[in-house]
């Protein structure tokens, strides 16, 4: 984050702190600070002029640099202008004192190095500011050569700037791989949160088609005990919906297995669920469906031959499962010939097909049921809106799925 903008903005925290430094690059740099202080500790020493008691004061010096340095640190991260100019004029008073002792490359090194400091770590019409009057200072203290202090202190802007612009990127390129972070973070809970919503999805629809089953035996069953039927009768029924419960278990293993990726391949599925003469023909070269296109084919399939035996009983059903370039489609067809059981069919809703027609939509795909006549032409199969598809005329039917794949 910078606070403010063009030359009032402080460098970004990412920027004024070592985070996102490689341990080389650290250490590197602990060395050539090193190095500097025992260069100024030994260019004091180097004067001669410093014996007996006072022999101990560039110690004291070094000492007095050590904790500005590490206190201007401290400030610039927390963005704290006055205590932050308050310690380079510590370093400026620290070279001043050395240049009065007469330790002027001291002194000179001492100057260079807080305007270097101000570039790098204060806002840029601050640091260009401190730069402007060290620069001053040192024109002053070398009179005698004006284009030399010119030229190095130039150098001085440049290597300072530079150091700025080179924090600024580290800086930058921290915050992008923090955001990146941040975003695969929110997309694999993204991810978990659709994967949760599609096994509860798939959950509920076999559970809808597997009670909706049961119910309809179980009606039956309550009706004849009311009407006096046969116990064996009775029983049947109940039997049929025990059945259809133990069904619904493993339908609801399957629909989970599936989302694993760990289930028959989805034409032979379909073989397994073509029973009562139901007709499979497949068309196109197999291949291996994405989970959810696998799943909707399945369900699709699934309700489409429900429907088939709960409307049309004794109906001749057959089912046609074409693989294209990019999408599968599944037709599952009945020609509307009504056969015993007829009492069973008024039971259905056609609810459960309004329920894949989502599921289809939600994968880009469609869904139509309706007359065959109406699918066959494209006038506007799946014509129910919110409304299940009327087979009270006993017409054939067909239930039509595309889905990319």
């Amino acid at each position: 984050m910078v606070i403010g903008t063009g030359a009032a903005a402080w460098p970004s925290r990412e920027a004024l702190t070592r985070v996102g430094v490689p341990p080389v690059r650290t250490a590197l740099d602990v060395a050539l600070w090193g190095a500097m202080a025992l260069w100024l500790l030994t260019s004091a020493y180097g004067t001669k002029l410093f014996h007996g008691w006072s022999a101990v004061l560039p110690v004291l010096g070094l000492l007095v640099f050590v904790a500005a340095l590490l206190g201007f640190r401290r400030w610039t991260v927390a963005r704290r202008l006055l205590p932050s100019l308050g310690l380079l004029l510590v370093l400026t008073l620290l070279g001043g004192g050395a240049y009065a002792a007469g330790a002027e490359g001291t002194a000179v090194l001492l100057w260079v190095l807080s305007a270097v400091l101000a570039l790098d770590r204060l806002p840029l019409a601050t640091g260009a500011g401190v730069w402007a009057v060290l620069s001053a200072v040192v024109l002053l203290v070398d009179t005698g050569k004006p284009l030399h202090v010119v030229i190095v202190m130039s150098a001085v802007l440049l290597g300072g700037y530079t150091l700025r612009l080179d924090a600024q990127a580290r800086g930058a390129g921290f915050r992008m791989l923090a955001q990146e972070r941040a975003a695969r973070v929110a997309e694999a809970e993204s991810a978990a949160l659709a994967e949760r919503a599609r096994i509860a999805r798939e959950i509920h629809d076999v559970l809808a088609h597997s009670l909706s089953a049961q119910l309809v035996h179980l009606e039956a069953a309550r009706l004849q005990i009311e009407g006096g039927y046969d116990r064996e009768q009775v029983l049947r029924r109940v039997v049929e919906a025990r059945s259809m419960a133990r069904q619904g278990l493993a339908e609801t293993r399957q629909a989970l297995s599936a989302l694993r990726g760990q289930l028959v391949p989805v034409e032979d599925y379909l073989r397994e669920l073509a029973v009562d003469g139901v007709r499979t023909e497949v068309v196109g070269e197999p291949r291996l469906l994405p989970a959810e296109a696998s799943q909707a084919v399945r369900r699709v399939a699934q309700e489409a031959l429900t429907n088939a035996r709960k409307h049309a009983p004794g109906a001749d059903v057959s089912m046609r499962l074409e693989y294209a370039a990019d999408a599968v489609t599944l037709e599952v067809r009945d020609d509307g010939t009504h056969g015993p059981g007829t009492e069973l069919g008024a039971s259905g809703s056609g609810y459960g097909l309004l329920g894949m027609r989502e599921r289809a939509e939600l994968l880009g795909g469609s869904l139509e049921a309706g007359p065959a006549a109406s699918v066959e032409g494209g006038a506007g199969a799946a014509p129910y809106g919110s409304r299940p598809p009327d087979r009270s005329e006993g017409k054939g039917f067909t239930v039509l799925l595309r889905v990319p794949a």
